[in-house]
């Protein structure tokens, strides 16, 4: 998926997990899909990279998509725009 867009963060304290929390949009072969980003995810992940989202979540919201590595998936980063970076991985705490 490209990462279209990245709203600003906001602080998230809850018994499972404090920290920052950003939604994002991306476009993949499908359409457009909403992205949700957590804690160190949300300053790594930038506009225009390519990512994977592996053992995450997808919801229906709003009658649109929804996905997220939720708290035991892992995300990629494949490619950075404009960059020959090499992949990154993480996990969510």
């Amino acid at each position: 998926m490209v990462v279209l867009r990245i709203y600003p963060q906001r602080l998230v304290v809850s018994e499972h997990f404090t920290g920052p929390v950003a939604a994002a949009c991306g476009r993949d072969d499908t359409g457009i899909v909403g992205l949700v980003l957590w804690g160190g995810q949300v300053n790594d992940v930038r506009i225009g990279d390519i990512i994977r989202i592996e053992s995450g979540w997808c919801r229906l919201r709003e009658q649109a998509l929804v996905v997220s590595t939720g708290r035991n998936g892992r995300m990629t980063i494949i490619s950075r725009f404009g960059s020959h970076s090499q992949r990154r991985s993480f996990t969510q705490p």
